[in-house]
């Protein structure tokens, strides 16, 4: 825990299951929250609107995300519009472009200047970030979501994208903070720390590994050991003569 302790980057949980995001808003460890239409897919959520207001009624001061779902560029601003108004906490991810690949650079710069908080999500590159964060300058304090998880899923190092991304961010705006998405792994909140992000959203199950930051490595390797005996016992495995 002490290696914990230690870092400077700001822990958001990511999911939609509303119980898990209540205990989350109540833990001192986390700052925030984020969710994305996908999450609530999964968690069985069907009114979308009812949904995001039954989780504002308990979480008022820690800030968190919601999503447009639109594909087109005018509805997707009306969403936007609407969402802002559902508290002060309240950050509005719009993706950095629609389904078609057509960028949604022009509503970012027209909701942010207006004093609407984004979380521009799905990004992958560095022009994405760079067009991101020139249209952010100057507007309502924002967030990048660069989805390092995702990236390192194709092999790729995510660490450069992401040196490069802070520079991007501090370079156009300080009122832009680097999130660090997609997380795959408790270590990646060490890496999000060092590369000098402000946020790294973490899945709820992987907030649950985290006490064990700074555990010393013998003490896991006998837990691991009476792990694998206390499971081959109840499983009652023989291996007769």
């Amino acid at each position: 825990m002490s290696i914990l302790k230690g870092l400077k980057v700001k822990i958001y949980s990511d999911g939609a299951d509303k119980a898990s995001m209540l205990e989350m808003n109540d833990n001192p460890l986390i700052s925030g929250l984020t969710t994305n239409p996908s999450l609530m897919k999964k968690a069985g959520v069907q009114d979308y609107r009812l949904f995001c207001k039954e989780i504002l009624a308990s979480i008022r001061e820690k800030p968190i995300s919601f999503e447009v779902f639109a594909d087109d560029f005018t509805e997707m601003k009306r969403q936007a519009e609407e969402i802002r108004t559902w508290g002060k906490n309240v950050y509005v991810k719009i993706p950095i472009t629609n389904s078609k690949g057509e960028s949604s650079a022009p509503l970012i710069r027209e909701l942010s200047q207006a004093g609407t908080q984004l979380n521009v999500t799905a990004v992958f590159t560095i022009p994405q970030a760079l067009t991101a964060c020139a249209v952010l300058k100057g507007g309502a304090p924002s967030v990048l979501s660069v989805f390092a998880g995702r990236v390192a899923d194709t092999g790729r190092d995510p660490m450069p994208l992401m040196e490069a991304c802070r520079e991007i961010c501090e370079s156009h705006d300080r009122k832009i903070e680097l999130l660090w998405a997609s997380t795959r792994e408790a270590f990646n909140v060490v890496q999000a720390d060092r590369v000098g992000c402000q946020i790294i959203t973490v899945p709820f199950d992987i907030i649950k590994k985290l006490p064990a930051f700074g555990k010393d490595l013998t003490e896991m390797s006998l837990d691991t050991v009476k792990a694998f005996k206390s499971d081959s016992e109840s499983a009652g495995f023989k291996l007769s003569s």
